[in-house]
């Protein structure tokens, strides 16, 4: 797979999210409800994420349809899928709180 970008942690819990050359593309901020609110480079809200049964992560556009999800592997790295569960990447947790984004 491909590198295509990092995610990183921020001091309020948000995931600031950055292209593979350093810009950034999106910001996760957390939910009151759980999970994470998403948006782009603007601050402009375009859907949001939500904790599944099975600890997996559901991915929503701002109208509410479903996008796609994450799951966890055995190392503790998250597989993605799109809303047909073909598998588009894959992210690795790096030392410091932050995350390698890879594509297919």
């Amino acid at each position: 797979m491909k590198k295509k970008g990092s995610s990183r942690i921020g001091l309020f819990g948000e995931i600031k999210h950055y292209d593979e050359k350093g810009r950034k593309i999106g910001e996760s901020r957390p939910s009151i409800f759980g999970g994470f609110n998403e948006y782009d480079a603007k601050g402009h809200k375009v859907g949001e994420t939500r904790p599944g049964l099975f600890g997996d992560l559901k991915h929503y556009d701002k109208s509410g349809k479903k996008t796609g999800e994450s799951r966890w592997d055995l190392f503790g790295g998250l597989n993605h899928y799109d809303a047909k569960g073909k598998k588009t990447g894959h992210s690795d947790r790096g030392l410091f709180d932050d995350w390698k984004d890879y594509k297919k």
